[in-house]
């Protein structure tokens, strides 16, 4: 194969499940009715992107997502990237890739990596000791690779489903019950605090395992996810390195950083009008296409080059459509690439 473009998408399926079966706590589950209208919209919403690979998180039923894919008429041409037996117990992050563009197997990363440690004695007298115990991710993260041009080395893909921003329960927890009258007024800033620092710890998790990777190789690397945070946030810093967008005519790129593709085309608009989700009437970004520098446009080690950046997000603009439609509570993030290395001296 020797495609002159390849395209990502990343697509939160909004707990895509089969009829009645639970899902969070105290959760009865979808109704045929409600699953139907969910099947069918993700299957429009397929068909209008139409990437060559799209990383989906919040899947919880194999089936669910084989059939939306069936919807699709994307069965023949796509390879769907699910743990075997997936059916119904929890959460995934899962894929649809084209089948001539997949190579080897995917796997489904739930460790974090030896190297992953959140201890610190302080920095100074006035620094608190402080150690954070966690070793595996909410979601495990998929990686595979595909190869769109059989003359070049594969793409490596992951997609990621980091905590969420709400609160995490404490309420059944032993210390909580032992003093609820203490901590009950701050329930909420607690549970949020806990999630904050969940995220932060399985994006240093990536992060690490990332710069295993990409240290020293020329190996292009595309991170789709639903990091729930957004582009300016710490989880983002941690995860990209922060690298510098250079100047049009300048040329660098660094070795293990990733490129957010929503700068890229921001930096090519008049105006920033990327939003992915809407809460309490605020407009955030919190899916997110990352690249490495074989997919940067100043990179020198540039393979693949932006052509457009797209957000299918008019759903978000009305609630009701999530039972009407069975729409997704997040917008759908499409970047296509073009193969057009960089010029050498």
């Amino acid at each position: 194969m020797l495609s002159r473009t390849v395209s990502f998408a990343n697509f939160n399926l909004y707990n895509l499940n089969e009829p009645g079966l639970p899902m969070y706590r105290n959760s009865a589950g979808w109704s045929a009715d409600a699953v139907a209208r969910k099947v069918a919209w993700s299957s429009a919403m397929l068909r209008r992107a139409r990437a060559d690979v799209f990383g989906f998180q919040e899947l919880w039923h194999r089936d669910t997502l084989t059939r939306a894919i069936d919807g699709a008429g994307m069965a023949g041409d796509y390879a769907l990237l699910v743990p075997e037996g997936h059916g119904g117990q929890g959460i995934v992050c899962a894929a649809a890739v084209r089948r001539d563009m997949l190579e080897g197997e995917p796997e489904w990363i739930t460790d974090f990596p030896p190297a992953f440690r959140l201890q610190s004695k302080g920095e100074d007298r006035q620094t608190a000791a402080m150690f954070v115990a966690i070793s595996q991710f909410s979601r495990p993260v998929l990686h595979f690779r595909i190869r769109p041009r059989r003359n070049q080395v594969p793409i490596h893909v992951y997609v990621c489903h980091f905590k969420s921003k709400g609160p995490t329960s404490v309420t059944g927890d032993p210390w909580y019950r032992a003093q609820r009258e203490l901590y009950k007024p701050h329930t909420g800033a607690i549970g949020s605090a806990l999630s904050t620092i969940r995220r932060t710890a399985e994006a240093l998790a990536l992060r690490l395992i990332l710069t295993s990777a990409m240290k020293s190789s020329r190996t292009p690397v595309v991170v789709l996810g639903d990091l729930n945070d957004g582009q300016e946030s710490n989880t983002l810093d941690i995860l990209t390195e922060q690298p510098q967008f250079l100047q049009p005519t300048s040329v660098g790129g660094r070795d293990t950083a990733l490129y957010s593709a929503q700068t890229l085309q921001q930096l090519r608009s008049l105006r920033d009008v990327y939003y992915t989700y809407i809460h309490q009437d605020v407009h955030g970004s919190l899916d997110h296409i990352l690249v490495s520098e074989e997919l940067y446009d100043n990179s020198r080690n540039r393979l693949w080059k932006l052509d457009r950046l797209d957000i299918f997000n008019d759903h978000l603009a009305d609630d009701s459509l999530r039972g009407t439609e069975g729409a997704s509570d997040h917008g759908v993030v499409r970047a296509q690439f073009s193969f057009r290395k960089a010029a050498t001296d």
